[in-house]
């Protein structure tokens, strides 16, 4: 946030910026979902709170999703529509977890997860997944960290920021047998499921039982990130606490978002999503081999989402600086291109990383290379 504060600050100054620091797509909502929004507004003036769960019908479009994607069939009631993701991760923690549960989550890993549990008191385990793991939390490690203390709960990631790494049906299968087994709570983040560059969209937990919390998103797949609108799949035992606790903290989710949304699942918003991920994947071939020109370390597989997390150990030691904060101030400040330094998502190890987020306009990423690439050779 320190960075798009920066980057918003050049702007204000009418300085170039080339952000590819920010997880957000540039193509914005589907059209359907723009539609309905713009309908709303001019035929009902009255926009009031819904459900605190959610409107019945998106809460309904949402189950049909899953089982068109998965051929699951989660019953809607345990569906609540949140205020992004976010909202969804402190309904769930707060409905799941007590203060001084010991949660286990992968490092590296998004911030968020770990300050939220941390705010409300519960004991963050992390967990070194690095490219010898193949950046992926294993049943083994988490029985190792069981050892000091048995875990309440396992967050998991796939697609994970900020390395784009995909658990697979048979590994998500392996942590929901090892959180059951020890009474864990398992909670799959699915947020950038959808936007992957294999033959799947993603394996999620809802295929391996009830028990499991699942979070996702409006934000990613269908580009409506300042819409503020997410869900969580609940196990019928939290469905209850998340509708008393979201009655007292928001009421319900933004409901123009949530009217607007249902249009998400309509079959040219699933052609608009789609194409976008296609471009992704472009920018994704774009970039790759421009970095592994420019001698960065270790890439992440970059398997799903639109982020990749790259070592910059060399660059660091030859451009005379000591972490990857100094180094991206430095380079925002020289050429307009900003990266984010990984010290957020590594608080051990981030201080040699940087995440590169390729989600803008391709204009926006080809130029920012080309900057990026004359300073480094400056």
């Amino acid at each position: 946030m320190e960075v798009l504060n920066a980057v918003a600050e050049r702007r204000a100054a009418g300085l170039d910026v080339f952000a590819l620091c920010a997880g957000e797509p540039s193509g914005g909502a589907p059209a359907d979902v723009r539609a309905a929004a713009a309908d709303l507004l001019r035929t009902n003036g009255r926009i009031g709170y819904t459900e605190t769960l959610g409107l019945p019908a998106l809460r309904a479009e949402l189950a049909a999703h899953y089982g068109r994607w998965y051929g699951v069939d989660p019953d809607p009631a345990r569906i609540a529509i949140t205020t992004g993701s976010s909202g969804a991760f402190v309904l769930a923690f707060l409905a799941a977890f007590d203060a001084g549960d010991r949660v286990a989550l992968a490092r590296p890993g998004y911030p968020a997860y770990r300050n939220i549990l941390a705010s409300l008191g519960c004991e963050v385990v992390e967990i070194d997944c690095g490219a010898e793991q193949g950046w992926i939390l294993t049943p083994e490690q988490l029985e190792a960290a069981s050892a000091a203390g048995p875990l309440a709960g396992v967050v998991v990631a796939s697609p994970a920021n900020p390395t784009g790494t995909m658990v697979d049906d048979a590994q998500m299968a392996a942590l929901a047998s090892w959180t059951s087994a020890h009474g864990a709570r398992l909670v799959s983040d699915e947020i950038y499921h959808g936007i992957t560059f294999g033959p799947s969209r993603g394996a999620t937990a809802l295929a391996h039982g009830t028990d499991a919390v699942v979070v996702s998103s409006f934000s990613k797949y269908w580009g409506m990130t300042g819409w503020r609108l997410g869900w969580t799949v609940l196990p019928e035992d939290l469905v209850g606490p998340v509708d008393a606790l979201g009655g007292n903290m928001a009421l319900s989710a933004p409901a123009l978002s949530q009217h607007a949304a249902i249009a998400a699942f309509t079959d040219q918003s699933y052609l608009e999503a789609d194409a976008a991920v296609e471009q992704y994947r472009a920018h994704r071939e774009l970039v790759l081999p421009r970095l592994a020109r420019l001698g960065f370390g270790d890439v992440a597989p970059v398997d799903g989402g639109f982020c990749l997390y790259a070592d910059i150990t060399a660059e660091l030691r030859r451009a005379g600086e000591t972490t990857s904060v100094t180094w991206c101030k430095r380079l925002l400040d020289d050429t307009g291109v900003a990266l984010t330094p990984g010290t957020d998502f590594d608080p051990a190890g981030g201080a040699t990383t940087v995440r590169l987020a390729f989600a803008a306009a391709t204009d926006v990423i080809t130029e920012g290379l080309d900057r990026l690439e004359a300073w480094i050779a400056r």
